[in-house]
C-alpha cells in the first residue's frame, strides 16, 4: 500500500460515507471469513474507500465519480490489479480523453517506479492511443532515479521494439555506462539494441568486441562486460578461441599479472574449446589440458574461493574431456 500522504489523494479526503453524493451506495465489507487468520488493521479511509470500491465493481457502475473513486483506490494501493482494470473498463465507457489519463498515470509511475500494475496500465493506454511519443522520455526520467529498474527497462525494450523506436539507443546506452560501467542492465539492452537492429554481423561483432575491450580496460572486475564480450562471442563463427583480438587482449593481461577471475575463467573456457577442437590444429597451442587444470586451481584457491567447488569439477570435467580427445585421436592414427 501507498502512503496516504500521496498528492494523488486529497489530504482533506472526506470518507465516502460521509458524503451525500454516495448515499445510494451500500458499501460492501470485505469478507475474510469468521476466524481470518491474520487480519489486516486497515486505515479507516482505506476500508472506506474498498468497501465503496467492492459495491460499484459489482454494480459494474461506469460513472464519474467511480473513475474519481478508482483514483482514490490507487493512490491507497496502486498494485491492486482489480482497481486498474475498472479503472480501464470506465475510461472506455465514458470515452474519456486518453491523452488526460496517460498525462495521470505517468505522475503516477514516477512516484510507483516499481509497480507492476501501473507500468501495465501506461502500457495499455499507450496501445489504446497508439502514441509512443512519450514512453522514451518516462523511462528516463524513472532510470534517472534507478538506472536498473526492471519495470522502467521492461516497458523501454516493450516500445522500442513495437514502435521501431532504435534511433539513439546505442548512444543511449553508451552515456549510461560512462555513468555507471557495471550497469548490467545497460549491457543486456545493448545486446537487445544490437539483436533487434543489425544483428550480430562480423563488422558489428567487431565493432562490439572493440567497444566491450574498451569498457574492461576502464575496469577489469566487471563481470557485466565479460558476460557481454562472452555472448558476442557465441556469435562470431571462430568461437571463444579463434578471435585473435579477444586472445592476444587476455594474453597480454594475464603476462602483466592480472588475475582478475572473469579474465581467467575466459581462459579457462578458450582452453576448453581448444581441447574439443583437438587443439584447433595449432601445434603451438597453449590452451591445453594442463594450464586449464592450473588456472581452475587458482581460481579455487586464491581468485574466485567462494566457487571452489565448482573450478574443481571444470577442472576435472575438461581432464575427462581431454582424455577422450585423447583416445579418439590414438584411435584415428591406429585404424
Amino acid at each position: 500500500m501507498s502512503d496516504n500522504s500521496s498528492d494523488e489523494c486529497d489530504t482533506q479526503h472526506v470518507l465516502y460515507k460521509n458524503r451525500p453524493e454516495w448515499s445510494d451506495i451500500t458499501p460492501l465489507k470485505q469478507n475474510d471469513g469468521e476466524h481470518p487468520v491474520a487480519a489486516i488493521d486497515y486505515t479507516e479511509e482505506f476500508e472506506d474507500c474498498f468497501d465503496y470500491f467492492r459495491a460499484v465493481v459489482q454494480k459494474k457502475e461506469y460513472s464519474e465519480r467511480t473513475l474519481e473513486l478508482t483514483k482514490t483506490a490507487a493512490s491507497l494501493n496502486p498494485a491492486n490489479y482489480t482497481v486498474w482494470q475498472f479503472r480501464r473498463e470506465i475510461l472506455k465507457a465514458l470515452n474519456k480523453d486518453l491523452n488526460e489519463e496517460l498525462e495521470y498515470i505517468g505522475k503516477v509511475i514516477l512516484k510507483q517506479t516499481k509497480n507492476y500494475q501501473v507500468w501495465h496500465h501506461r502500457r495499455i493506454i499507450v496501445e489504446w492511443l497508439q502514441d509512443p511519443s512519450k514512453e522514451k522520455y518516462l523511462t528516463e526520467k524513472s532510470l534517472s532515479e534507478d538506472a536498473k529498474n526492471y519495470h522502467a527497462w521492461q516497458h523501454r525494450q516493450w516500445v522500442i521494439k513495437t514502435y521501431n523506436l532504435y534511433d539513439g539507443e546505442l548512444e543511449y546506452v553508451d552515456q549510461l555506462l560512462q555513468d555507471d560501467v557495471k550497469n548490467n542492465s545497460a549491457w543486456n539492452q545493448r545486446y537487445f539494441v544490437v539483436n533487434n537492429t543489425t544483428g550480430f554481423t562480423q563488422e558489428t561483432l567487431n565493432r562490439e568486441i572493440d567497444y566491450t575491450l574498451g569498457k574492461i580496460r576502464i575496469l577489469m572486475e566487471n563481470e557485466s562486460a565479460w558476460n557481454y564480450l562472452r555472448g558476442l562471442l557465441l556469435h562470431d563463427k571462430g568461437g571463444l578461441s579463434r578471435n585473435e583480438k579477444v586472445t592476444d587482449f587476455c594474453e597480454t593481461f594475464y603476462e602483466q599479472g592480472n588475475r582478475s577471475p572473469f579474465l581467467l575463467a575466459l581462459i579457462v573456457d578458450i582452453c576448453s574449446e581448444k581441447i574439443t577442437n583437438n587443439g584447433g590444429g595449432d601445434g603451438n597451442n597453449v590452451y591445453t589440458s594442463a594450464r586449464a587444470k592450473e588456472l581452475c586451481n587458482a581460481l579455487a584457491t586464491q581468485y574466485d574461493t567462494i566457487r571452489a567447488k565448482y573450478w574443481l569439477h571444470i577442472s576435472e570435467t575438461i581432464e575427462n574431456q581431454a582424455n577422450e580427445q585423447n583416445s579418439m585421436d590414438e584411435s584415428s592414427t591406429t585404424n
